[in-house]
């Protein structure tokens, strides 16, 4: 662990290195001062905003409350989806379209299409975590934030951020659901896993920073996640309810912080995640619908000024599939001024305006949010660039630059955490063909063709795949072929774990990955390489020589065969503490 630490430290000490001398003893920009900060975006009384607002109905401002979904592809005229949406942007019952899966150039087309319908301009976004592609191809995907912060170097954050900035302006988007500031205290955790920074909160916020400056600097507007925090958790809230059992000192100390720093800096939006804090609230009321955590911690003692949002509202965590108007009911009550992905944003819709007229939503509280949701979309001056080029955006959407700065982040990431035999690199193997054993938790036979192909190039190499389809022959065959083999990889393609927080691989595929460790001789190279989670090793202690790339995208598993081959010298770092980070 102190070796561990003292790394970071190092790290960081490199990174000071590297600031420009004219930047050296000048004065610090005060946080929050830059014209794209939340202080300044809310802090200004504008007439034409509020003669806006006095000019909107109950159903106009509900309306801007709400943020639908699309796919990101265009079907045909008469889908019903597509058809809904339109009636809803008409009416303006939507203030905002998130889009899911798709493509570049229909999205582009399609955000065209929902601008020109709406008497009011959109607000458009996607979770770009890991770039535009992560939702629509023809993008360009990053490496996962714990690759990033594995690279010790926020300068790539910056870039990243600033990538994703424009790629997202190609086809109309206005905010980001990221980045992510959750710190993955807890090593099973199935949700956010590789998406963290990691669990040190000095890393996460120097890459947080950089990633929110590099958004909003370039007219993306940021989304702090999950408050409170959502690392410590072993549960996934797409599937139910997660609980943080940290006390409200624990989250002074630990989880709040990243927030907190986020918050100074400026950060325009925060949104709340769907996850029980009972410590704090008293209940098992979810974070998202509970005023003491979205009202009182976040807007009056943190004193944030920004938007407001719900993680999606059709979540299980959440949603029962019957309970709309009930949680779009608190979810507001609560202080929240943005509803993403309602099951139903019609009912959400109506439902809000109802509780409006009965008495059970202050109209104040309602004008506050749309106040600042229009406040935000003049900042973004989506009324003078409301559609987008559409002859542009093949060309634009993942220009060369931004697909070598992943390769460059991926290959910065690459981490050998550990090597006690000094196993690697594996320059030569002796007599006999290298064995190579792809380790999967879904049966997928197009997975690691491309990895296969780049060990082959370097080595006379056999390969086999266990996954959880594997039978006993298998099994036999696999075992026979280490035994020969003069060295034996392990490849592991597992991204995290389940959302029951346990390990994705079957108890014969764990059960073998141990009698490999206890059979082989001491003396002949077993490597375990890792595509994904780094929390694998925890399994298999016994293993000696462990490498990661956080994840498995073709870039990573080119550098981790260049790593094993000694072409390339690991310089990740490992953002996180195996065995859990104590607090």
């Amino acid at each position: 662990m102190k070796q561990r630490h003292f790394r970071l430290l190092s790290g960081f000490f490199s990174i000071l290195l590297f600031i420009p001398a004219p930047l050296i003893g000048s004065t610090p920009i005060k946080p929050g001062s830059e014209p794209w900060a939340a202080q300044q975006i809310f802090n200004v009384t504008d007439t034409r905003i509020e003669e806006t607002l006095k000019s909107l109905s109950l159903s106009q401002k509900v309306g801007q409350m709400i943020i639908a979904e699309s796919d990101g592809h265009y079907n045909s005229d008469d889908d019903s989806a597509y058809r809904l949406l339109d009636k809803l942007v008409k009416e303006e019952k939507i203030g905002g379209i998130m889009f899911l899966k798709g493509g570049a150039f229909s999205a582009a087309m399609l955000a065209n299409h929902f601008q020109s319908l709406a008497p009011r301009p959109l607000l458009m976004s996607a979770d770009m975590e890991r770039g535009l592609a992560m939702r629509l191809s023809g993008a360009t995907e990053f490496p996962p934030n714990m690759a990033l912060a594995a690279t010790l170097d926020s300068r790539f954050a910056a870039k990243m951020a600033q990538a994703i900035a424009k790629e997202a302006k190609v086809v109309g988007l206005q905010q980001d659901y990221g980045p992510t500031l959750d710190l993955n205290i807890n090593p099973l955790n199935p949700i956010i896993n590789t998406r963290s920074f990691g669990d040190n909160v000095a890393l996460t916020i120097e890459m947080s920073h950089a990633v929110i400056e590099g958004l909003q600097s370039n007219g993306i507007i940021a989304t702090a996640k999950h408050f409170p925090g959502h690392g410590d958790v072993s549960v996934d809230s797409h599937i139910s309810l997660p609980v943080l059992r940290a006390d409200r000192q624990q989250l002074e100390d630990y989880e709040l912080k990243p927030f907190k720093a986020a918050i100074e800096q400026g950060v325009i939006s925060v949104m709340i995640g769907h996850l029980a804090v009972p410590k704090l609230t008293g209940t098992m009321e979810p974070a998202s619908i509970s005023k003491i955590i979205v009202t009182d911690l976040l807007r009056h003692e943190l004193g944030f000024q920004g938007l407001i949002i719900t993680d999606a509202l059709n979540m299980k965590a959440l949603y029962n599939g019957q309970n709309v108007p009930d949680v779009s009911i608190k979810a507001v009550q609560a202080g929240n001024d943005l509803l993403l992905f309602s099951p139903d944003p019609e009912l959400t819709h109506r439902s809000i305006v109802q509780a409006v007229e009965k008495g059970l939503v202050p109209i104040e509280q309602i004008d506050a949010s749309v106040r600042r949701i229009l406040q935000a979309k003049q900042w973004l001056d989506i009324e003078h660039h409301k559609l987008v080029d559409l002859n542009r955006v093949q060309e634009n959407a993942s220009p060369e630059s931004h697909r070598d700065l992943a390769k460059e982040i991926a290959e910065a990431s690459v981490t050998l955490v550990k090597d006690d035999n000094h196993f690697m690199p594996l320059r030569r193997v002796s007599s006999g063909n290298l064995l190579n054993i792809i380790l999967q938790d879904k049966t997928n036979l197009e997975v690691g063709k491309g990895y296969i192909k780049n060990i082959d190039n370097y080595y006379t190499a056999d390969h086999i795949r266990i996954d959880p389809g594997a039978d006993s022959l298998r099994y036999a065959n696999a075992t026979e072929m280490a035994m020969k083999a003069p060295a034996v990889i392990v490849t592991s393609y597992v991204q995290a774990l389940s959302g029951s927080g346990t390990l994705k691989l079957t108890e014969k595929q764990q059960e073998f990955v141990h009698s490999l460790a206890t059979m082989m001789p001491k003396e002949k190279p077993l490597i375990f390489i890792s595509l994904g989670t780094p929390y694998l090793i925890n399994y298999f202690p016994e293993l000696t020589t462990y490498l990661c790339t956080y994840s498995s995208k073709e870039e990573s598993e080119e550098y981790a065969v260049k790593a094993l081959k000694g072409k390339l010298k690991p310089r990740g770092v490992l953002p996180v503490s195996l065995q859990g980070n104590p607090r």
